[in-house]
């Protein structure tokens, strides 16, 4: 199984701001709800854990277990100039990427490129998923891209999927085709164990 985890909750995150490659740390209900998804039993008997390099999934991995490794195709896409700003202080952001997926903000990166990357690492990842458990830490647009990858989608389906702090997505072995297992998108977006504010 392919666990998907998105980091915990930082003051960005609270305060409705986009947060791509600015290393702003967890804070102290993020601390909490990485603790919370530390406990979890599938997650910290995994072989093995991949994380984001960026502060905030590396604090939350840690707290998962060892042995964590770092992939850099896990970090977050780049906002560019618009990275720290609040949500609704983008809309060209989201009007741009709303009809093109290519479209690289100034010093940024497209929903394309990022997509690109995370595929790959999805690839790379699946034998060994697919026969034991993994665990990668990461944010909010690779995990929706991996989700896409599982399903068979095109990157657009990221519009329609909300990825919530400290969830849980699993991606587990489905059927056959020509010989390879394809993956199954097993759950999404679990917050159960997540602590209350």
């Amino acid at each position: 199984m392919l666990y998907l985890v998105r980091h915990g909750r930082t003051a960005h995150n609270a305060g409705r701001r986009l947060l791509g490659r600015e290393d702003v740390p967890l804070d102290g209900l993020g601390v909490r709800q990485a603790e919370a998804l530390g406990k979890l039993p599938y997650l910290r008997d995994a072989r093995r854990v991949v994380t984001s390099p960026l502060g905030r999934a590396r604090d939350t991995a840690e707290r998962i277990g060892p042995p964590v490794s770092v992939d850099e195709r896990w970090i977050e896409i780049d906002y560019g100039v618009f990275d720290g700003m609040r949500l609704e202080e983008a809309p060209e952001l989201w009007k741009q990427w709303s009809v093109d997926l290519s479209y690289v903000p100034k010093g940024g990166e497209s929903i394309s490129a990022m997509a690109a990357r995370v595929r790959k690492a999805c690839d790379e990842l699946w034998e060994e998923a697919a026969a034991d458990d993994v665990v990668v830490v990461s944010h909010v647009s690779p995990i929706k891209a991996a989700v896409a990858w599982a399903i068979g989608a095109g990157d657009e389906t990221s519009w329609r999927m909300f990825v919530d702090v400290a969830s849980v997505t699993s991606i587990g072995p489905g059927r056959s085709s020509g010989g390879q297992v394809l993956p199954s998108l097993r759950s999404f977006n679990e917050t159960h164990q997540r602590p209350s504010e």
